[in-house]
């Protein structure tokens, strides 16, 4: 099993830092205490933590904050940040008119 993902490990309690309300994710507001916590309290992936506080889903996709996300839930594992699995990301979606399917439609039985 990896050890990064071994839960019955202890990391100790979570206790409030000095600097636990500096913004690291800015897109979705996101605090250093938040992310502290919420590794305290189970999330131990990036992932995870992506579901659980929506850390780099706003609109930069985590360009900013992702370095910073791993840094501060390696710290509070007590691993190195190389030693977490990055986070499952999707390509970028943008909406798309239902008339290009429907033209799609009708060219695929025109060439058939």
């Amino acid at each position: 099993m990896n050890s990064v993902n071994d839960r019955s490990r202890d990391i100790g309690p979570f206790v409030p830092g000095p600097d636990d309300d500096m913004l690291i994710c800015r897109c979705e507001e996101i605090t250093k205490g938040e992310i502290r916590k919420a590794v305290h309290e189970g999330m131990w992936t990036l992932t995870e933590i992506r579901r659980y506080l929506r850390t780099g889903m706003g609109l930069c996709q985590g360009q900013t904050c992702s370095r910073l996300v791993k840094g501060i839930v390696a710290r509070e594992l007590g691993i190195s940040p190389a030693e977490l699995e990055p986070a499952t990301s999707r390509v970028p979606m943008r909406p798309i008119e239902m008339k290009i399917f429907a033209n799609e439609a009708l060219d695929e039985r025109e060439d058939g």
